[in-house]
C-alpha cells in the first residue's frame, strides 16, 4: 500500500556526513547528562509508602494528587485500584519521615478536603526493582543485542548487523539523555516504552536493509550510495504509514491518557520520532561508511540485467 510514489530518488547520502556529526553531538549530549544529573527513578525503583484509600463516592484523581502535591509530595503516582472509589497512592520515601508519618499526614490532608476519605492500608513498600532484578536485566538486554546482530549477520551481512545495533543503542540512549535531562520520572512503564522502541527500531532498519539486498540484485549499474538512496526513497510511504498511524495512537494517549501514561507515551513519541531518524540516517549511513557493496550480499550470484522499470537503468556507469 502506498499514498505516494516518488519518481526520482532523493539524495540523502550526500548529507549523511552532517547528520550522523548531529547524532554524534546528541548521543554524547545524552551521555553526559546521563552521567551528570542521571535518572530521575519513580518509586518502583527506590521504595516509598503505599495507601489504599477509599471513598463514599468516586473520586477525582486530579484533586487527590493536587492536595498531596501541595504537601509539598513530588512523583506521588495516584491512581484507582479495583473500583472507582477506591485510590492507591504511592509515594517516595523522604529522609527522617517515617511511613506512617508520611501517611498520616495525607490523609488529615485527604479527610480536610473530602471527609468521607477512609485509609484502607497503609504500609512500606521496597523497591519493586532491586539490584538482581536490574542485573538480570542487563543481562537479558545483552543477549537481545547480541541476537539482534546475529540475527542481521545471517540473514544480511555483519556491516547491516553493526550499524542496525548502533542505530537502536542510539535511539535508547537519547531517549534516556532527554528524561535525564528534564529529569522526568523514570518508572516501570517507561522502561517498557524503551524497550518498545528497541524492537520498532529493529524493524525500520530490517526493511531498509531488506530493501537495500533487494536493489542489489535488480541494478547492476547503480554505485552502493545511489542503490541506498533508492532504498530509502522506495519506502518513504510505508515509512509515512506505519510511523503516522503509530504515531497518532501514541499521541492520543499523550493527550488523552492522563498522568499515568503520560511519560510512558512521552518515551514512545521521542523513540518513534528518532527512530525514523536513525534508520536513515544513521543505520543506513554507518552501513555505507562500512563499505557494503553487492558482493557481501550476492555472493557467487550471477549477473542480471537492469530492471526494464528502473528509471535510472543504463544512466550510470
Amino acid at each position: 500500500m502506498e499514498f505516494f510514489r516518488i519518481k526520482r530518488d532523493i539524495p540523502f547520502m550526500r548529507h549523511a556526513l552532517v547528520f550522523n556529526l548531529v547524532s554524534l553531538i546528541t548521543f554524547l549530549a545524552a551521555v553526559f547528562f546521563l552521567f551528570s544529573r542521571g535518572l530521575h527513578l519513580s518509586v518502583e525503583f527506590t521504595g516509598g509508602t503505599l495507601m489504599e484509600v477509599g471513598y463514599s463516592q468516586p473520586a477525582d484523581l486530579n484533586g487527590v494528587r493536587g492536595t498531596v502535591a501541595a504537601l509539598g509530595l513530588s512523583d506521588v503516582q495516584v491512581q484507582n485500584f479495583g473500583t472507582a472509589r477506591d485510590v492507591l497512592i504511592r509515594m517516595p520515601a523522604q529522609k527522617g519521615v517515617s511511613s506512617t508519618q508520611q501517611s498520616e499526614r495525607v490523609m488529615t490532608a485527604l479527610k480536610a478536603t473530602d471527609p468521607s476519605a477512609t485509609l484502607r492500608r497503609s504500609e512500606f513498600v521496597g523497591p519493586q526493582v532491586g539490584d538482581e532484578l536490574v542485573t538480570d536485566g542487563l543481562k537479558a538486554l545483552a543477549f537481545v543485542v547480541v541476537g539482534i546482530m546475529l540475527y542481521l549477520a545471517l540473514r544480511f551481512e555483519w556491516k547491516f548487523a553493526v550499524a542496525a545495533i548502533i542505530a537502536n543503542l542510539h535511539d535508547v540512549i537519547i531517549i534516556l539523555g532527554f528524561f535525564a535531562f528534564f529529569q522526568w520520572e523514570f518508572s516501570l512503564p517507561v522502561l517498557a516504552a524503551v524497550l518498545a522502541v528497541l524492537g520498532y527500531s529493529v524493524n525500520e532498519s530490517v526493511v531498509i536493509f531488506d530493501r537495500i539486498r533487494e536493489n542489489f540484485r535488480r541494478y547492476r549499474k547503480m554505485n552502493s550510495q545511489e542503490i541506498i538512496n533508492n532504498a530509502i526513497t522506495s519506502t518513504i510511504s510505508r515509512t509515512i504509514i506505519t510511523h503516522g498511524s503509530t504515531q497518532l495512537m501514541v499521541l492520543s494517549m499523550l493527550f488523552f491518557g492522563g498522568a499515568t501514561l503520560h511519560y510512558f507515551a512521552l518515551a514512545l513519541t521521542i523513540g518513534i520520532l528518532f527512530g525514523i531518524y536513525s534508520s536513515v540516517f544513521v543505520a543506513a549511513s554507518i552501513a555505507m561508511w562500512l563499505g557494503i557493496q553487492r558482493e557481501d550480499l550476492i555472493k557467487g550470484g550471477a549477473k542480471k540485467e537492469d530492471d526494464p522499470n528502473d528509471p535510472n537503468a543504463g544512466a550510470r556507469v
